[in-house]
């Protein structure tokens, strides 16, 4: 269980306070920080070397917690979010209440609910959604497994989470969908 080896309520004070937390997601092995500081944000922007133009992706402990930060979906897409089994990061036409560096220079904002016992009880206790972006540079090969991760991007977080170092099991990014004119589901990543 994974809180032997990490206390949920000192990450998410950490993600509180602004730090730079690298942990693994339901997909891949993320760099995240606080989806509501602007700041932290930036900071995660710089280690990553990531463009202005170029969204983030935002996690949330479930679809009440998008609703509070992005334009609101058809009830058949929310129902699909809460109910569909694989990850997924919908993209939101529009941000309402996150920062502008957490949107693609379309104004867009790409939101995925967890489905993962660690990242759901952190949102949870946190209570708040978290930037989850692939922990490499903009541009290297996201990494599949904990030991992919460059010492570079591990020595320039505030805090490395301990469970699932050990895992071997390769993952990979979610599918990525958006909302298309006829209000239908269209992939951007498969």
């Amino acid at each position: 269980m994974f809180l032997l080896r990490d206390d949920i309520n000192e990450i998410a004070s950490l993600f509180k306070s602004g730090k730079l937390i690298c942990f693994p997601t339901d997909t891949v092995w993320a760099i995240g920080c606080d989806a509501t500081n602007p700041e932290a944000i930036t900071k995660l922007r710089a280690i990553k070397q990531l463009p202005d133009q170029e969204g983030l992706v935002v996690l949330a402990a479930d679809s009440r917690m998008v609703k509070d930060y992005a334009a609101p979906l058809p009830p058949r897409i929310e129902t699909l979010l809460e109910l569909h089994q694989r990850p997924l990061t919908l993209v939101y036409p529009h941000n309402l209440h996150f920062p502008s560096n957490v949107t693609a220079k379309d104004g867009s904002v790409a939101v995925r609910v967890v489905k993962e016992e660690f990242c759901t009880a952190l949102l949870q206790t946190l209570g708040l959604p978290i930037i989850a972006s692939t922990a490499n540079q903009y541009g290297s090969p996201i990494p599949s497994t904990f030991g992919g991760i460059s010492s570079e991007i591990l020595k320039s977080v505030d805090y490395v989470v301990k469970y699932k170092q050990d895992d071997k099991t390769p993952g990979s990014p979610s599918p990525i969908a958006r909302l298309d004119a006829f209000q239908e589901l269209e992939f951007i990543r498969e």
